[in-house]
This record gives structure tokens, sequence and C-alpha cells, in this order.
């Protein structure tokens, strides 16, 4: 009887022990890159680079068509995952300000419900985060050679080496080291790259800078048929980006052939070359170079299409460039995941803080609700839970990551939290998420790239616009009909309907999502009073005057 006993309860120990395993709160792996675009991941599209490594997350789970970002710009992005909070809700609206901490962020809450967390690369908030057992991160934008990191427990270090590597190896130790085998973990492992200006690895300079890249259709846009402020941007490829500073020209050279200065030109490049040491700088030279001696030869006789043709080569060649090595290091944390067995508890996400122009519209940057900055890319696998290689359309944002994971981790979010949970989608349950439109709202203006503010209703189909700062104009984008987004049919009487029902579905979102006047008038005014001070990067007082004056002729607030 005794022995019968001690079988049935090992059967039963065995048995239960089976089931609290297959029960067990996920571990969560937070995977950003900076400006990435999902024309750059080869999941999506393989003209301009093959990324084998992040595809590897595809493959595992899903790939989301449709997923996009709530105010396309760094640290405005990176509050909305943290809070679950639309930038009007969470107060950081744009990159000028810090982040408000008195924010509830969803690493707290895992924190504080048992999670182990960790955060190591690019947090750009000027803030240190909470709700994180250790971390180490760059201060501000970060530098890609021989970055500085602030860390939780060795004050402010310095790092030699290149910062893709450096932030993995960091990732890979903490986890080889400090984590805790017996508690879950959250570790967000963020990327500077591909931030500008783009400065790729030494081992991938050559590789890169002899490679010619396809022109995308747009590349040579007028800016007919639509608004304004799409024409009055400052992020043209040709007439924006800074030949020394982005483009690699040396600065002895623009000067010998008379090329003016375009915004902080020859100061980016100083400052990223500053930091190189004498061997780095010997394989910077060396590829660059014979770059610099052939454009002598050819820019005296270059007109302005030959100019912004071969500024976007040189954009191409670079912001690629850096990819390459994100895609290497995501596979050495994938391969370490895999070696450990910690793939089949775990989800894994990779994104990147919003989209961006790689040349359409003759653009680079992102701010603007056009589809390359809007979208941003994103990929969950999840072993076991994600059916592998599978794909939806469906209007999701970087406003649900927040409950997603506490979904995911049997934790109830605050109540508000703004967005919706994932997780009917990655386990199949797709018709359980109801959302037809996402809402879309950009502040920061007037600053660098000079677009103007706007907010937007987002369906499968059709994109409604308001610009409202120092323009009152309203944009219709036919999704379906007009993929390239070049046609404003707002004042065409066949969207006559459309764009009534668009109307009053705009209205019930920003009712919804609690946007309003005073609240937009409030951070309007704070970022307008530092720029008539001269405090806005990119913005001259006399600039700011001017938007003032423009802003007083327009009667709409919203």
């Amino acid at each position: 009887m005794k022995k019968l006993l001690l079988v049935l309860g090992l059967i039963f120990g065995f048995v239960l022990s089976g089931f609290t395993q297959s029960n067990k709160r996920p571990n969560i792996i937070f995977i950003m890159s900076d400006d990435h675009a999902y024309q750059a991941i080869s999941a999506y599209d393989n003209k301009l680079i093959q990324t084998p490594n992040i595809d590897r997350i595809a493959k595992l789970g899903m790939l989301f068509t449709q997923a996009s970002v709530t105010n396309s710009i760094c640290a405005p992005s990176r509050a909305t995952i943290l809070t679950g909070k639309h930038s009007h809700l969470n107060g950081k609206i744009d990159n000028h300000f810090d982040f408000d901490t008195t924010n509830v962020t969803f690493p707290q809450i895992l924190q504080q419900s048992g999670y182990q967390t960790a955060m190591f690369g690019k947090l750009h908030f000027g803030n240190n985060p909470k709700g994180f057992d250790e971390f180490k991160i760059l201060p501000g934008q970060g530098n890609y050679y021989n970055p500085d990191f602030i860390t939780k427990k060795q004050g402010n270090i310095k790092v030699d080496g290149y910062v893709t590597d450096i932030i993995t190896d960091m990732t890979l130790d903490w986890l080889q080291k400090d984590r805790d085998p017996n508690k879950p973990f959250m570790l967000m492992y963020l990327h500077k790259a591909p931030h500008r200006s783009w400065l790729p690895a030494e081992r991938h300079l050559d590789e890169f800078t002899h490679k010619k890249f396809p022109e995308p259709a747009t590349l040579f846009d007028d800016y007919k048929n639509r608004t304004t402020p799409v024409a009055e941007a400052e992020m043209n490829i040709l007439k924006h980006m800074s030949w020394a500073g982005d483009n690699k020209v040396f600065p002895e050279v623009m000067d010998e052939l008379k090329i003016p200065e375009i915004g902080f030109d020859k100061q980016r490049y100083q400052s990223e070359m500053g930091r190189l040491n004498a061997s780095q700088k010997a394989n910077f030279m060396k590829v660059y170079t014979p770059i610099n001696e052939e454009f002598k030869k050819q820019y005296p006789s270059m007109n302005e299409a030959d100019k912004m043709r071969w500024k976007y080569q040189r954009y191409m060649q670079d912001y690629l460039g850096t990819i390459k090595a994100v895609d290497e290091n995501v596979g050495r944390l994938i391969d370490y995941l895999e070696a450990n067995k910690l793939m089949e508890n775990t989800i894994i996400v990779y994104t990147s803080d919003q989209g961006f122009y790689l040349g359409e519209h003759g653009w680079f940057d992102k701010r603007f609700i056009y589809d390359q900055s809007f979208k941003t890319p994103l990929l969950v696998a999840w072993p076991g839970k994600v059916k592998p290689d599978t794909k939806s359309d469906k209007l999701v944002q970087n406003l649900d990551f927040a409950q997603t994971f506490l979904d995911a981790a049997g934790v109830k979010a605050p109540a508000d939290m703004q967005g919706e949970s994932l997780l009917p989608i990655l386990t199949g349950n797709e018709k359980n998420f109801k959302r037809d439109a996402v809402y879309y709202h950009y502040y920061e203006y007037p600053a660098e790239h000079m677009v103007n503010r706007h907010y937007a209703i987002v369906t499968k189909d059709y994109k409604l616009i308001h610009y409202y700062y120092v323009e009152d104009q309203w944009e219709l984008i036919d999704r379906k009909k007009d993929p390239n987004e070049l046609k404003n049919q707002y004042n065409n009487p066949a969207y006559a309907k459309i764009k009534m029902e668009l109307h009053k579905k705009l209205e019930k979102l920003r009712k919804q999502y609690k946007d309003n006047t005073a609240l937009s008038n409030t951070y309007v005014e704070r970022l307008m009073s530092d720029a008539e001070k001269g405090k806005v990067f990119g913005v001259s007082k006399e600039k700011a005057a001017e938007i003032r004056a423009r802003r007083k002729k327009i009667k709409t607030e919203f």
C-alpha cells in the first residue's frame, strides 16, 4: 500500500510539476531599434537588405503588416510603450521636454508582481528608468563608437567598441550572470542603430559603401496635390541632409568645392569623428577617402538630380550598414536563448520606435503620418503559443504593448491604460480584437525638420489628417487606390460620404482617448515659448516669431 501511495504521489507530483511548468508566467524580451524602417527588414521587403536573424523571429511567430505608432518621434514613442497611454496623457509629446516620472510604467508593475527586470541600450528620456533591477543606458542619443553609459550600479562609464555590439554584450552578460532562474524576467534590449548620424561598424564599412540600391518611386516627389505642410517640411535628402555629418563628405572637401553647410553639418561630423580611436579612424579613412576623391571629380558637373541620387546612395549605404550589425547581434541573442533552453516560455518582440523614410517622398526622418514613418515593424515570437510563420493585418499600435505584456504575465492592467492586449491576435483568436481605426497625433513644431502639428484617424482603407497649427488644412488619403500617398481626396465630391464618416469616427476616437484642445494648447505653448527664447534645436528666434505671426491668423485650435 505504501509503495502504491508512493507511486501515486510521484505521478501526481510529476503531473502537477508539468502543469506548473506549462502555466509559468512567460519571460519577455523586448527588442527595439531606433528609426528602423520596415522596408529595411527582409521579412517585409528584401529589395534593400537581408536580415536573416530578425527574420527568424517572424518565422518563429507572427509578423504584423499594419502595426503603427501614435506619435512618430523617438522619445514620445517610448513613453507610449512604457505607459500604455497616448502622448497627451503621459505628457511626453516631443523630444524637447523630460518624461514625467510620476507616470506608472509596465516595467514597474511587472517588477512589483515578481518579475526580474533589466534594460540595456537607448532610452532617450533625460531620466533614469524606473522599475528596473538593472540598467545600463546611453545618455540622450548616445554614440556609435566608444559610447558612454549611465548605469545603476557603476555610475557613468565609457566602453570601447561599437555600440550595437556593446549593448548586446551587456544583455548577454546579464542573462548569463545576473538572471535569477527562479523568477520570470522582462528584458528591454534597445539599440541606438540605425539612428542618424549613421556610422556602420568597422567590419561593414567596406561592404556597404560599394553597393547600389534601388530608388523609391517617389524620390523626386514634387509635393503637389497635397497640403502646404508637406511642401514646407525640412527633411528632403537633397536640401536638408548634411553633406559631412550625414553623407561623410570631408569638411576640407566641402571647403575646396565651396559646398555650403546644411544645418549643423561639420559639427555633426566632427562630433562623431572625435570619438574614434586611432585604429577606428584609420579604418574609416581607408574606406571614405576614395569616396571623397571620386566625389571631388564628379561634383563640378553634377546637376540637382545627380546630387539627390548621390546623397540617396550614400544615405542607404550607411543607414543599412548600421542595420547589418543589429541583425547580427539579434542573432547572437537568439542563439544564446536556444543554447540555454530559454525559448520555450519566452515572448520575443522585435520592433522600432517608429518607421523611417528611406527616400520615399524625397525624405529622410519620420514625423509625418504617411506610411513609412507611421507604420513600424512588429514581429512577435512565443514558441508554443504563437503559430510560426504567420501574419496579421490587424490595426495594432505601440499603445498596445504595455497591456499585452501585463496580460501575458497574468497582471491586471491599470484602468487608465488606453491600449488593447494583442494576445487574442497572437493566440489565434483575432476575431476578439475589434479595433477598426487608430488615432495619431504629432506635436513637435516648431523644431528640427519643421513638420507641422497634425492629428489623424487611420483605417485599413483611408487616412483623414488635420494640419492645424500654422495651417488649417485637411487631407484624405485612399490607402488602397493610392499606396504611395500622393493625392489628397478631401475636396473630391466622390469621397464626400467617406469623408463624413471619417470625421464622425475621428471625433469618437478623440473622445475615447481624451484628446482635447486644452491639453494640446498647454503643450503647444511650452514649446513655442522655448522656441522664441532660442532654446529649441534647429529653430531660430526669428523663425519662431514668424511662426507665432502665422499662428495668429489661424482661427481653429484643433
